[in-house]
């Protein structure tokens, strides 16, 4: 059986919040901006209304792992 690639697992709201703030982004807009998508996807996916697409949450963690092997 192979092992699934941790950063593909769905994101939970709280996960998201989260690396938001590790990574920096005070707003919905800030981060909607750097990723390229609107501020109201950023806000569904806050909600839980929405799951946070795989490409997505991959990159914000791959994103965190950067910035925490930078120091």
């Amino acid at each position: 059986m192979t092992q699934r690639d941790p950063r593909l697992q769905s994101m939970s709201p709280e996960e998201l919040r989260r690396i938001m703030r590790a990574l920096g982004y005070r707003t919905q807009s800030d981060l909607a901006s750097a990723i390229g998508v609107s501020r109201s996807a950023v806000s569904l996916w806050l909600e839980g209304k929405v799951g946070v697409p795989r490409p997505i949450a991959m990159l914000l963690r791959m994103l965190l792992a950067a910035q925490r092997r930078a120091y």
